[in-house]
């Protein structure tokens, strides 16, 4: 059965039919697979596929994963902007911004927001100024969230806006204050993750 996972697009039949504990497992092989392929493929390979795919990568995001399963989404997203069209590329940062401000904070629903934040993150990192303006408003609600978020989420949320300021770059002058800000704050941090992250932050400012 793991081997339907093979497919650029999940496989959602195959999926349903797994005993709940396998599916998880399933998922993961399924974007091993095409983390692989969307790095060898070109415009004309995703094309009729694409809207699905964006749509399969988000719906993941909000299914609470894991360190790797998060990541493995989110530089799919990513490398699938960079190599397809970018229709869908706003609405999918707005998508990572709404579960930002989700006023949910149970511990059940941080998964969900590590993972927003781990695929803005790779955005802003692999696409850089193709991501025009919306950094602005993605940029205060990182802020805001760092105020009441847990220690794992500072961590997230910190190297994002390194991320950011880094594919940004001078485009993004206009929120360098916010964010140096937030990253003078962080160097305070009882966590060392994030005051690294936040030396880093500004480091990029000088550069």
């Amino acid at each position: 059965m793991m081997e339907l996972s093979h497919s650029l697009t999940l496989n959602e039949e195959a999926l349903q039919q797994l005993p709940p504990a396998k599916r998880p497992i399933f998922i993961f092989e399924w974007l091993r697979f095409l983390d692989k392929v969307l790095e060898a493929a070109n415009k004309s390979d995703i094309k009729g596929c694409q809207k699905q795919l964006v749509a399969q990568l988000v719906g993941q995001m909000n299914e609470s994963p894991g360190p790797p399963t998060r990541k493995l989404v989110a530089r799919c997203l990513a490398t699938l902007f960079s190599v397809g069209d970018t229709f869908l590329l706003f609405d999918t940062i707005n998508k990572c911004n709404d579960v930002l401000k989700n006023k949910d904070d149970s511990p059940s629903y941080l998964p969900t927001r590590l993972a927003a934040v781990t695929c803005i993150g790779a955005m802003y990192e692999k696409l850089g100024r193709m991501m025009g303006r919306s950094y602005e408003e993605t940029v205060q609600i990182l802020i805001k969230a760092l105020r009441n978020a847990e220690s794992q989420l500072r961590i997230e949320i910190m190297m994002t806006l390194e991320k950011i300021t880094a594919g940004m770059g001078s485009a993004a002058g206009n929120v360098h204050k916010d964010i140096y800000k937030a990253a003078k704050m962080g160097l305070t941090d009882r966590a060392l993750p994030v005051r690294c992250a936040s030396a880093l932050v500004r480091a990029l400012m000088f550069v």
